[in-house]
């Protein structure tokens, strides 16, 4: 019984330990974590939000996200597409918005997954 108790939490801890890939289709979601916080200018705490997830994706602000702040490394996410951008340069794959939801704080936000879309700056 001990043992198949120990099986059990071990194939657990793996199977929360995996992210899901990031979600490509609009209102497609996945599970991940966050891997790092951080401000959206390295050395600058006060020039927005930025998250880095364990599945690769990314999000930043130029605004302080309080939901964000509130997050930490490991915490588990739910990630969502909500928009894709339009008339792209090819290869220029940036501009895609997902929401997220953090659920150990229930924080929420939405936001790109770079400073500026596809074909600005």
């Amino acid at each position: 019984m001990r043992a198949a108790l120990s099986l059990g939490l071990f194939c657990a801890a793996i199977v929360a330990a995996k992210a899901d890939p990031l979600p490509v289709k609009v209102g497609q979601c996945s599970t991940t974590k966050i891997k790092a916080v951080a401000s959206r200018l390295e050395g600058a705490p006060d020039s927005g939000s930025a998250v880095e997830y364990a599945n690769g994706g990314y999000q930043v602000s130029y605004e302080m996200v309080p939901a964000i702040t509130k997050s930490r490394k490991g915490d588990v996410v739910q990630l969502c597409l909500t928009q894709l951008p339009k008339d792209c340069p090819p290869g220029d794959n940036r501009g895609k918005v997902y929401s997220a939801k953090n659920m150990r704080t229930g924080g929420t936000w939405e936001l790109p997954d770079s400073e500026h879309s596809c074909g600005g700056a």
